[in-house]
């Protein structure tokens, strides 16, 4: 044996003895390692003093360790029945392992993704909680408006770490879509966590799937769309309520977006130039347009369907603090839209006084009712005792608005030409799918996608049940959304159920169908009445939704196996 080094020793090839059996059949130097000795001096520099045992020395590896399958017996065991099945049942992930820091990484993303692509926010926190779980990452989420706060928990440290996830966004239902595709991937081990993170990167900083000229072509053709559709519009009058929507987009993505100041008054201005535009429209003598028509479609787009039906879902799962929020500012926004309706009508009436003399009169001739006080004189001699000759006289209204060509609040004469008459049912046939197509494309749907067809089919079943309900049930908004909504539930949870597709973006444009609908038979998003009018109509509208897609989802996953993962739904 040669000296290295003055301390180490390098081991040759010796036959065995006894005394020195720990270094047995072993002829390679391990440099940076000595055994330790009798004198115990530590003269080495960089060197590990270790146990002639030490597996490192010796080189034994570990064959036979104890037996997994005999440890899960014993530790079930001691369970008792239901946490026995609990422990059987759990899910792991077993192939793509990743750290506990990409783990909490994917969460924090996971988090941010669902909210800036616009998720049903009553199932964020559950997404969250089955995603962490699923991780085996100790977490708790709270969530409210415009932000999600994340903690994880360390029970070896005893330490916890939280993380504050703000961020708002619009409903992008392509991006969402992929962002469900990336959780289930993960929960079912097919990619690593790591690698889900990289991907939802790739998403949030990803551009607009369409750009804003074609964006506001979208929203002229909703509108115009909508317009004979819902608000009994002629042919006309889709044009015009297209070309209010245009010029309401380009402000949208134009100016509001660039300038805090406008922001805070872009919907309260909007509506009071559609408003008075529409009103002078309305004033021509000839009667061709018609203002409930083209006032109600015109702001359309800008209508908080989707941001009340969130919070009536949120206050239906319990969740109070974040679906109170949403509620108030929901319906305090709606107000400024019908405040903005009424100030641009009352304004063009007040330049018109022609105009405000014919509307009263208008008004007073469409009562159904008449109550009047004076003297009651006979033509003739012949006066029947019976009746007071003075006293307070109620004369009801006999002739129906149908009867004097009034249909949803416009003037429609039965003799008047095709492009000033209200469309036929059959082009019902047309339009719907129309504008089921344009309105998912409008919510950032790619075109060339499986969903689409899924989304315009049940879109176009949501109209014809609520279409259906309203022949039926009369002047009873909430119950006729509630079928509806009922019927775009039992799609779209059957779709996710046996097809494997994402149920919420496949109801989206079900659901946000029904909102217009509602309203129109609602009477309007009119300026005709007051602005909590249209707050009640809302609210009427959504409470039917709400109620309805909650009885099509536990009814279609009452049956069946239990999901591992969130429900991906409304």
């Amino acid at each position: 044996m040669e000296n290295c080094n003055g301390v180490e020793n390098q081991l040759e090839t010796r036959q065995c003895s006894s005394g020195d059996s720990d270094i047995c059949g072993y002829s390679t130097p391990r440099p940076g390692i000595r055994r330790r000795d009798s004198t115990g001096s530590m003269t080495s520099i960089g060197s590990d003093i270790l146990d002639p045992d030490d597996p490192r020395i010796t080189g034994v590896e570990a064959r036979y360790l104890d037996d997994p399958e005999d440890i899960e017996k014993n530790v079930l065991r001691q369970m008792d029945y239901r946490a026995r099945r609990k422990h059987i049942n759990r899910i792991r992930i077993e192939f793509n392992v990743s750290s506990m820091i990409n783990r909490q990484e994917f969460l924090i993303k996971l988090a941010k993704a669902l909210m800036t692509f616009g998720a049903p926010s009553h199932r964020i926190e559950s997404q969250l909680i089955a995603a962490a779980r699923i991780l085996e990452v100790e977490a708790e989420f709270i969530h409210l408006p415009s932000i999600i706060i994340c903690s994880f928990g360390d029970q070896e440290l005893g330490c916890s770490e939280t993380h504050f996830v703000k961020c708002g966004g619009r409903l992008s239902l392509g991006s969402l879509h992929k962002v469900h595709l990336i959780y289930r991937s993960v929960v079912h081990d097919e990619i690593s966590a790591k690698g889900a993170t990289a991907d939802l990167e790739e998403l949030l900083i990803a551009p607009d799937l369409y750009s804003i000229y074609f964006r506001c072509f979208l929203a002229f053709c909703l509108s115009a769309l909508i317009c004979p559709l819902a608000f009994g519009g002629s042919f006309l009058d889709m044009w015009i309520a297209g070309a209010g929507a245009l010029v309401l987009a380009v402000l949208q993505l134009k100016v509001a977006n660039k300038s805090a100041m406008y922001a805070n008054v872009f919907e309260i201005t909007t509506s009071i130039v559609v408003s008075f535009a529409a009103r002078g429209l309305s004033s021509i003598r000839s009667q061709i347009f018609c203002y409930t028509a083209i006032s109600s479609s015109s702001i359309i787009g800008i209508l908080p369907g989707y941001l009340i039906l969130s919070s009536s879902l949120e206050l239906a799962s319990k969740n109070i603090v974040c679906g109170s929020v949403k509620m108030v500012y929901a319906l305090i926004y709606t107000l400024f839209l019908g405040f903005g309706l009424q100030i641009g009508s009352d304004f063009y009436l007040l330049l018109d006084h022609e105009t405000r003399d014919q509307l009263d009169t208008l008004a007073t001739s469409l009562s159904s009712v008449v109550t009047m006080s004076g003297s009651w004189v006979a033509d003739n001699a012949t006066l029947n005792s019976s009746i007071p000759s003075t006293g307070t006289w109620t004369f009801t209204h006999t002739i129906l608005p149908s009867q004097r060509d009034i249909y949803n609040g416009c003037y429609r004469p039965k003799d008047a030409p095709w492009y000033l008459r209200p469309y036929p049912l059959w082009t019902s046939f047309v339009i719907v799918p129309l504008f089921s197509l344009l309105s998912s494309l409008a919510n950032l749907q790619p075109l060339k996608s499986k969903q689409l067809p899924v989304m315009v089919v049940i879109s176009c079943a949501s109209y014809a049940s609520n279409k259906i309900a309203n022949h039926y049930i009369f002047n009873r908004s909430d119950v006729v959304s509630a079928i509806g909504a009922f019927t775009v539930g039992i799609l779209g949870n059957a779709y996710s159920r046996k097809m494997g597709g994402t149920a919420f973006t496949s109801m989206v444009t079900g659901v946000l169908f029904l909102v217009p609908s509602g309203l129109s038979q609602a009477g309007g998003i009119t300026a005709n009445g007051n602005g909590i009018d249209i707050g009640g109509a809302m609210i009427a509208v959504t409470i039917g939704i709400t109620v309805g897609l909650f009885m099509s989802q536990a009814l279609v996953y009452a049956f069946g196996t239990r999901k591992n993962a969130a429900v991906f739904s409304f």
